[in-house]
């Protein structure tokens, strides 16, 4: 496992620039991070201004990736961005999160999410998984060793299709309290507190907070004794869900 640096050399690494991916990184860059790449293919759509906040009407149809980095250097806060404009795959994953400290997961798909977490345990990096969907919302802190990890929390790709925030909506309030949960939690780790295995849940209807502790699973097939996987194997990660 590396040691995390400071939050002033900091390198974070964003998968999905999307309704977490748009107020993390904005978070990030006030509190210091150094560093911080942003990986996504996908375009701005009218769809996700409610929730996606450094975009506007003028956005619509440009990279987010592009429009984002922009976005950030316009602060002027000594922010370095690396963009990232691409999907994140099998065969670029492990060299891409090899690259940065920590990785934040915000995509809307289980494929990336899977993807991201066997990468990260893989290169050693640690990572913060965030998802959001209608009015409920979790960030989970994984170790570089995992133990736990997000098999831990649920063991494999799901055999049928779920449905995504696109489907069935996300609240952009609660995209944006997630996001806050999920930096929280990135921080706390480059600064030296051992987070992992945090789960954090809200929910918007209740605005209620909770955090609770995750167990490892022992039989799990990437961070336990009898771990199954040890690379990137592409038809691991076929999903009928769209991409983040």
């Amino acid at each position: 496992m590396r040691s995390l640096s400071s939050r002033s050399s900091a390198r974070v690494l964003l998968v999905g620039v999307g309704g977490l991916g748009c107020p993390a990184a904005l978070a990030l860059q006030r509190a210091g991070v150094g560093l911080i790449g942003l990986c996504d293919d996908d375009v701005v759509e009218r769809s996700n201004l409610h929730r996606q906040i450094v975009f506007g009407e003028a956005d619509v149809g440009a990279p987010k990736v592009a429009v984002a980095a922009a976005a950030l250097r316009r602060q002027g806060l000594g922010l370095t961005v690396r963009e990232h404009a691409c999907r994140l795959l099998p065969e670029n994953a492990l060299g891409l999160v090899s690259e940065y400290d920590i990785v934040l997961e915000g995509s809307d798909n289980f494929a990336t999410k899977f993807l991201a977490s066997d990468a990260c345990r893989l290169a050693g990096v640690p990572i913060v998984h965030a998802s959001a969907i209608r009015w409920i919302g979790t960030a989970f802190a994984v170790g570089a060793a995992g133990a736990p990890c997000y098999r831990c929390l649920f063991e494999d790709m799901p055999h049928e299709s779920a449905p995504n925030c696109d489907e069935a909506g996300v609240m952009g309030p609660v995209a944006g309290v997630v996001a806050a949960a999920q930096v929280d939690l990135a921080l706390a780790w480059l600064d030296g507190v051992p987070v992992g295995g945090n789960l954090v849940s809200y929910d918007g209807r209740e605005d209620r907070l909770r955090c609770h502790r995750v167990e490892p699973r022992a039989d799990c097939a990437l961070c336990s004794g009898v771990r199954r996987i040890h690379g990137l194997d592409a038809s691991a990660y076929v999903s009928t869900d769209c991409s983040s």
